[in-house]
């Protein structure tokens, strides 16, 4: 199947990406992230365009982005990722594949979603234990930094950090050692499936409150970038 995965940049994307690469039912032939227009980065992880530029670069695979007004109603989102869905269909595209693990509810969005569009939708790590997938991201050589948290349930500390074990080691019992609940997201800078390592520096720490809670980011940066 021709098939786009879903990306965010971050270890449990990364981590789809190597499963469909091993397997031979999928032919991953394009990425699909979302940029706002108001920030030029993800509206979730804080990350630069020309970061997810970097990657898919790296990885050797052409990069959809669907661009995302300030302050997008969730009836704009929908409509914009169905027409992005429209387009893989339209370019013999079969399916397209998600780095979720458990969340049955973000499953469900999203096979509703699909369910419009002549594309279907694929999970390769659903279902597994998440401390097991957290330890086959490290034992197969990805290397990520910790862009954001979220501080209803880790401090400031954690984020610009590597996700490395001493990382997870250090998290609270509640907290899921993936952040499948979103109390942390990732940036992959390195792994099998990059064809050389993303370079990146560590810009300035930022706390913001946009609705729904305060988050903590790091400002990621390309090497070279001013």
């Amino acid at each position: 199947m021709r098939t786009c995965l879903n990306w965010s940049g971050g270890k449990d994307a990364a981590l789809a990406l190597s499963h469909l690469l091993d397997g031979a039912d999928h032919e991953v032939v394009r990425l699909l992230t979302t940029v706002s227009t108001e920030y030029d980065r993800s509206t979730t992880h804080g990350v630069r365009r020309e970061l997810y530029n970097e990657q898919a670069a790296a990885i050797g695979l052409p990069l959809q982005i669907v661009e995302l007004p300030a302050g997008v109603t969730d009836e704009q989102y929908a409509t914009r990722m169905r027409a992005a869905h429209r387009d893989l269909a339209e370019a013999a595209i079969d399916a397209v594949a998600f780095g979720d693990i458990f969340l049955e509810d973000v499953r469900e969005y999203r096979e509703e979603r699909l369910a419009t569009v002549p594309v279907e939708g694929v999970w390769p790590i659903w279902g597994r234990d998440t401390a097991d997938l957290v330890e086959e991201l490290f034992d197969r050589g990805f290397e990520a930094t910790v862009v954001c948290v979220d501080d209803a349930v880790l401090e400031e500390s954690f984020v610009g950090r590597a996700y490395d074990r001493a990382f997870v080691d250090d998290l609270p019992p509640a907290v899921d050692p993936a952040g499948e609940h979103g109390e942390f997201h990732t940036f992959v800078t390195d792994g099998p499936v990059f064809d050389r390592p993303v370079a990146v520096t560590r810009g300035e720490l930022v706390t913001r409150s946009p609705p729904g809670g305060t988050f903590h980011y790091c400002d990621l940066k390309p090497v070279g970038h001013g």
